[in-house]
């Protein structure tokens, strides 16, 4: 065994590679080492231009500089792994091993028992599995059977609490003992003039592992450039400032303003240390916004780039359960690349405007010959490619790859993924290229493939190409150390983020994961403390941290309350970072009431709502009726009231057209469900949603028909529903008005002709239409039906009332007294107010009542912003 000579790295100026390299030197002068056969080992990738530079400038034979990763594949290729073994891609990985618990008797039926534990499981079981075949990297190949034996020994099988995570445990230590031999194997081999191994951030156990089985004539230099761990802030180089902010947007911003101010001071390139990547993906927007060139290391989830985004959407409109929501989504997705669609056509636009008027929730409800032109060429091409995709609905999983690539090419996205980075990433993540590499698992579900995939690309990470003048690098804590930047900005430097509690090993424990060569949570915490130390080993550091994190009370991190007790210590104190933001005094500009004129846009028509509109707010007629804006309509799956709505009122128009005389009971519920069941086909209203309305109207049939039997026997006579009509009355000037009238009945009179009734059905409760037409001149509905029928029949009596059938224990009729009175008031009231708009009078919004929380005109008239109203003196 040879002996390792141990030298601490001395930091003489800000370039600690030029020291690396003096050291190296003199050490091999003085071992008489060749330095042309002789090895350098260095932590991270990103240290290798930095020491290759150190060298060549220094002149003479440059060793041989390398990670332990790049000098075994620079030597041979890795082992391929056979069926089954671990490949340490997560998604093939725990295929791998739902396969390998399935096959154990223990765990057969568990999938099936406890999916969601089963899924569990599987996650825990791989995470174990990489953890443990890893750490054997670092055990000589000629000692791996005996860390092997130790570890069937120390994971030996018992009962108790705890036997189902040990069982899980045993198979994961079995599952990575049988796999293909570590790429780093081939080093163990190879015997050089000499290895030197830098030392940062922790040791490296590969590293380590070969020095100490190196011969006794291979000499071994390990330059320590880590602090002492006893006293890892004892010599702090950097000029450290610490910024407390309010909370996560305070936190961005003032991240983003330190970058900034780092730049403009010349203090480039600045570190940026990834502890937080939901808020470094906001510093990174407002930083973007200020054309800074950036270079991201960490990069960000590959399930949120929009190539990814178009896989899921495809398989979710595959789906059994899929929307027509769903397959808007993944046309939009893809629609740059759409084979079907020309740019500008309109197509998609059109589809999606007919699916939203039509109501059509699910695929199937899609009526493709009522589709215009294009939209129906672009629905029936989509349909094609769906339908093969989702057909047969059980493969195994390179036969959905194969399906997948097929959906992919069909719709265009195919060749658009290969002119993107992410999407070149995404064909690899779900091996859509060569399906290479994939175990041998058992038949999947669509749905059970779909689950596959998401997990796929939310395990991958897409890390954008590096610009070549990156002013700004994104990179984690421990990557950052011995790299020439000028200055570090680190938000996170909270309790939760920096220096918290390790998490344990889902499988082993901490006594456990020690023996077996994984790094516990006491060399975990080291390994930060050594990483945040070497931080400060730069010139500049601003450290951040927020107060609130989602209305939860955050503390500062252990590490920067240790940091604060040693530079005390040392009488020092850490300086309070000053607010880099520009302050921009702004002069207030309150908003007023909107009040348009619009004389040349009133419509030809009114409806009962349109009227309700103008009379409630101006504003509200001038935006939803002169404008003609509304809210796109929501494709929802579940059926609505408004639906449910409709297809009562068409129910009971039905039963009424088609019912000649009273009949019995029985005869007539027997009807009235028919023809419901009738409707509710036409209608394309599935069956489990529709549950609950189906419920309701059994309650309400029975009462419906009492009360109908009643009528009958006063001698009430239906006379038309659903009736449409058009009037033009004069004081209009020339505007028509128009309705649709649910129900008309006859209704007879002791001492005078029959009274023409006007029946609107609601299903909204009796106390609030009582509410409504306690004052007469407030119910515009009912009036105006009684204005259209008095001009378009001229009754001599007309009444009006609304029936509320679906109220808590019977049908209650809620009449609108005094209507034909209403009905003139109403008309003559509508005409002076439409002679004043043509006249050029403003349509003020009022803002007033509820009919203002719920407008849909609300956010026109901006009226959260108008200001408060002065207080009436």
């Amino acid at each position: 065994m040879a002996s390792i000579a141990h030298q601490p790295l001395e930091f003489i100026d800000g370039d600690p590679w030029s020291r690396v390299v003096a050291q190296a030197r003199a050490w091999a002068d003085e071992h008489t080492v060749a330095l042309r056969d002789a090895v350098v080992l260095l932590p991270f990738a990103q240290h290798l231009p930095l020491a290759r530079r150190a060298w060549a400038r220094g002149g003479g034979w440059m060793p041989r500089i390398e990670t332990t990763l790049t000098l075994a594949r620079s030597i041979a290729p890795a082992s391929a792994a056979e069926p089954g073994q671990i490949t340490f891609d997560a998604a093939i990985d725990r295929l791998s091993a739902r396969r390998l618990l399935r096959a154990q008797s223990w765990a057969a039926g568990w999938a099936r028992r406890d999916a969601q534990g089963f899924d569990h499981a599987v996650r825990s079981l791989v995470q174990t599995a990489h953890a443990l075949a890893r750490a054997a990297a670092a055990v000589p190949p000629a000692e791996r059977d005996a860390h092997w034996r130790q570890g069937r020994e120390l994971l030996g099988i018992g009962s108790g609490p705890g036997a189902a995570e040990r069982l899980l445990a045993r198979v994961a230590l079995e599952w990575a003992a049988a796999g293909a031999p570590p790429p780093t194997d081939v080093l163990f081999s190879l015997r050089p003039a000499a290895w030197i191994v830098l030392q940062a951030g922790g040791s490296d156990a590969v590293a380590h592992g070969l020095m100490s089985c190196a011969d006794l004539f291979t000499p071994c230099l390990l330059i320590d450039a880590d602090p002492p761990a006893d006293d890892p802030f004892g010599a702090i180089a950097a000029e450290v400032d610490v910024a407390v902010c309010a909370d996560f947007e305070d936190e961005a911003q003032r991240s983003a303003a330190h970058v900034l101010a780092h730049l403009e001071a010349g203090r480039a390139p600045v570190g940026l240390i990834a502890q937080d990547r939901l808020l470094i993906r906001r510093v990174r927007a407002l930083l973007s916004r200020q054309q800074v060139s950036l270079q991201d290391e960490t990069g960000w989830k590959l399930s949120t780039t929009r190539a990814a985004a178009t896989v899921v959407a495809m398989l979710r409109a595959a789906a059994h359960a899929a929307t027509t929501d769903d397959w808007l989504d993944w046309l939009k997705s893809c629609a740059p690349a759409w084979p079907h669609l020309e740019q500008g056509d309109g197509a998609l636009q059109a589809l999606e405007s007919k699916l939203r008027r039509g109501g059509w929730a699910v695929p199937a409800s899609v009526d493709a010959s009522a589709l215009p032109e294009r939209a129906g060429v672009l629905w029936d091409a989509a349909h094609v490619i769906v339908e093969a995709l989702a057909q047969p609905r059980t493969r195994s999983l390179p036969g959905w790859l194969t399906a997948l690539q097929g959906a992919l090419q069909a719709c265009g996205a195919w060749q658009a993924f290969l002119a993107d980075d992410a999407g070149r990433q995404v064909i690899v993540a779900l091996h859509l290229d060569t399906g290479a590499g994939l175990p041998d698992a058992d038949a999947m579900t669509l749905d059970e493939f779909a689950a596959w995939a998401r997990a796929a690309l939310e395990d991958a990470s897409f890390v954008p190409p590096a610009p070549g003048d990156a002013q700004v690098v994104v990179t984690p804590l421990e990557r950052a150390m011995m790299r020439p930047f000028a200055s570090i900005v680190m938000p996170g430097a909270d309790e939760k983020r920096l220096g918290a509690a390790a998490p344990v090993h889902p499988l082993l424990g901490e006594a456990a994961a020690r023996a077996l060569g994984l790094p516990d949570a006491a060399r975990r915490r080291e390994a930060e403390t050594l990483a945040f130390a070497q931080l400060l080993r730069l010139p500049r550091v601003t450290l951040l941290r927020r107060r609130d994190d989602g209305g939860e009370p955050l503390s500062p991190s252990p590490l920067l309350e240790r940091l604060a007790l040693a530079a005390q210590r040392a009488g020092r104190a850490l300086g309070d970072a000053p607010d880099p933001r520009v302050s921009v005094s702004i002069d207030p500009q309150p908003l007023t009431r909107p009040q348009p004129v619009a004389p040349d846009l009133l419509p030809q028509r009114l409806s009962a709502s349109a009227c309700e509109a103008l009379r409630v707010c101006p504003y509200r007629f001038f935006a939803l009726r002169m404008l003609g804006l509304r809210e796109a309509d929501e494709l929802a799956e579940d059926i609505e009231k408004r639906d449910y709505g409709s297809w009562l009122h068409e129910v009971l128009y039905r039963f009424h057209q088609r019912r000649q005389a009273p009949r019995p009971t029985d005869e007539e519920i027997e009807a009235l469900q028919a023809i419901a069941e009738e409707v509710r086909r036409e209608m394309h209203l599935d069956d489990p949603s529709f549950l609950p309305y189906a419920a309701s109207f059994a309650r309400i049939a029975p009462r419906y028909l009492d009360w109908l039997r009643l009528r009958d026997r006063q001698g009430v006579q239906w006379l038309d529903g659903e009736r449409e009509i058009v009037v033009a009355p004069p004081q209009w000037g020339g505007i028509e008005m128009e309705g649709r009238i649910d129900r008309i009945d006859s209704l007879p009179r002791a001492d005078a002709a029959p009274a023409t009734q006007l029946i609107d059905y609601k299903t909204s409760s009796g106390q609030r239409l009582r509410q409504r037409v306690a004052e007469a001149q407030e119910d515009t509905q009912l009036a105006f039906y009684a204005a259209l029928v008095a001009q378009a029949d001229a009754p001599d009596a007309i009444e009006a009332t609304y029936l509320s059938l679906d109220d808590n224990d019977s049908l209650r009729e809620v009449k609108h007294r005094g209507v034909q009175a209403s009905a003139v008031q109403l008309v003559e009231g509508m005409g002076r107010e439409l002679q004043r708009l043509r006249e050029g009078a403003a349509l003020p919004a009022l803002g007033e009542g509820d009919s203002c929380r719920y407008c849909e005109a609300r956010g026109m008239c901006q009226r959260d912003h108008w200001p408060a109203e002065e207080p009436s003196s």
